[in-house]
């Protein structure tokens, strides 16, 4: 057989459902091969828009999201939404072709070193050079992207190498089990939450993977202590569970790091150091710290660990429920955590019943989208001031209902992501919130979504600047420096797009624009005028809050 009908068969004996990209001629024989095989390809009309999708799709389901280019400037508009994945840690396989090894040792047309530019955002980067290799380095990609922490590998196919005959199977798919904890590092974390007066525990992205979250619960509602969760961990904990102590994460002191200034042991939990910073709420290096988690703890002055309990967190929470049911659950004062709890729940009904005009604020618009999305809908943020309101003020039912990109926290993700999620999870409602900046990074996916009938809502948050650097630069100097622009004609641009289409300025009227969005088949979208004002208010009211409780 052809080398890439070769290597397509190893991707389905792998799994893989769908392949989202841009081909080019050096894929040509791939995607001949594709055709013929149980393997969906979805054409996307920017090759980052496909990296995002690949990676959406791969974190919503565990399973290996592959996304595909052409070389040279195919490989380069990929990298970006590559990088996003792979710091989000998802599952994620890159393909990209290549010019004929023939000409690769000397200057030639579009022919770059992509194996060497993608080593810096993957786990692992290959080129075939030999059609025999196949099998092992697709079956090698797969495990080391699939493994914790997931992330992206890479593999090059050249058009030459892809035609080239070939004798060879695929190989067994690979999925290791993960090495387990030893009872004895657990015994020494149940020992010292024992002796502990008011432990806490926050959770962090490997918290929501592979069953660890079931295990997490019943942990803190065996033993009362809450749990903050990191942006990327929404939905460890319900939202209505009383020791569910919402978000942490935002840049500056908010509520949460009172709770933690009150903690004499802080257990993390799949805590990954991508997303919050040990320095942000560790600054003096006072906590006790138990680290949780698949790998060691990185090796950072403001984390240096008590204990670590390095291997399947699930199991190693599942060890820890067995001793507090064997022992009984200690007396703690949690008495700070129920005063954060109720103070985030007041933050939330601020402003929720808003009726103002003209301009909604954020509150009200988040409160609207939690009342009108049901446990199980997922939705999808964008990177940008709306990124901070979601992040603070949005809370989850179950763990993968809230998608933000927070490790890479690259623009352009929601509109691409929806379109995945969707694929994900077909019987799911999903909404993404953007930025007008946001939204028009990958504008164009617009039109795939319309090709393909996506059920999506997109609701943009528009306040005609990049808002997010605005409210930052206002924070650090007193003003901003010009970051105005201009936007298109939501409702032309919809109605080109083959979108449905709402405009909302009265904060009495969001809830039922955003129901009737969600009730049409088919992409739509909602526009909202968002009320900034907001954001300095924030700042100043945080930055006025006492050292505790």
């Amino acid at each position: 057989m052809k080398a890439s009908d070769l290597f397509v068969q190893c991707l389905e004996a792998e799994g893989v459902e769908r392949i989202y990209g841009v081909p080019g001629e050096e894929n040509a024989d791939f995607m001949k091969s594709l055709e013929g095989s149980s393997i969906e390809f979805i054409l996307t009309r920017n090759e980052q828009g496909a990296a995002f999708m690949a990676s959406v799709y791969g974190r919503l389901t565990g399973k290996i999201g592959v996304c595909l280019g052409t070389l040279g400037p195919g490989a380069t508009n990929l990298i970006t939404g590559v990088a996003d994945g792979n710091m989000d840690r998802s599952p994620l396989l890159v393909i990209t072709g290549q010019g004929a090894l023939t000409r690769q040792h000397k200057e030639s047309h579009q022919v770059m070193n992509v194996v060497a530019m993608y080593r810096p955002v993957t786990k692992w980067s290959c080129a075939v050079n030999a059609p025999s290799n196949i099998p092992e380095i697709v079956n090698k990609a797969v495990k080391l992207a699939t493994a914790e922490k997931p992330g992206a590998c890479h593999i090059e196919l050249a058009e030459d190498v892809a035609a080239m005959e070939v004798d060879a199977e695929p190989m067994r798919p690979a999925r290791p089990r993960r090495p387990v904890p030893d009872a004895c590092v657990i015994d020494e974390v149940w020992d010292k939450l024992k002796a502990a007066k008011s432990p806490l525990i926050i959770a962090g992205n490997g918290a929501i993977r592979t069953r660890a979250s079931a295990q997490l619960r019943t942990l803190c509602e065996a033993t009362g202590i809450g749990a903050l969760m990191t942006f990327m961990a929404k939905g460890a904990l319900d939202l209505d569970d009383p020791r569910c102590l919402f978000t942490v994460g935002m840049g500056q002191r908010d509520f949460p790091q009172l709770a933690i200034n009150a903690a004499d042991v802080v257990l993390t939990v799949g805590y990954d150091p991508v997303e919050y910073g040990p320095e942000k709420w560790n600054a003096d290096c006072g906590a006790e710290i138990i680290h949780m988690d698949f790998d060691p703890a990185e090796s950072d002055q403001f984390y240096q660990p008590a204990i670590e309990v390095v291997g399947d967190l699930a199991h190693g929470l599942s060890l820890l429920n067995d001793r507090v049911k064997r022992d009984g659950a200690p007396s703690y004062d949690l008495s700070a955590q129920a005063k954060l709890r109720n103070k985030m729940l007041a933050e939330f009904a601020e402003h929720a019943d808003d009726t103002t005009t003209g301009a909604i604020r954020p509150q009200k618009a988040i409160a609207d989208v939690r009342a009108v999305l049901d446990a199980g809908d997922i939705l999808l943020s964008g990177v940008g001031a709306h990124k901070m309101w979601v992040a603070r003020h949005y809370q989850s039912h179950e763990p993968n209902t809230c998608l933000i990109s927070n490790g890479f926290c690259s623009m352009g993700m929601p509109l691409p992501g929806a379109i995945a999620a969707k694929h994900a999870a077909p019987d799911t409602r999903v909404m993404a919130i953007v930025g007008d900046g946001d939204i028009m990074m990958n504008v164009q996916e617009m039109e795939t979504a319309s090709r393909l009938g996506s059920d999506i809502t997109v609701l943009v948050w528009e306040d005609k600047e990049y808002g997010l650097i605005a409210w930052k630069q206002e924070q650090e100097f007193g003003s901003h420096t010009d970051l105005s622009f201009n936007n298109p004609d939501w409702a032309a641009l919809c109605q080109a797009m083959d979108w449905h289409h709402q405009a909302c300025p009265d904060a009495a009227d969001l809830q039922d624009c955003l129901r009737t969005a969600l009730d049409h088949k088919g992409p739509a979208m909602v526009v909202i005028p968002i009320d900034y004002r907001e954001n300095m208010i924030l700042t100043e009211r945080l930055g006025k809050i006492d050292q505790t409780f």
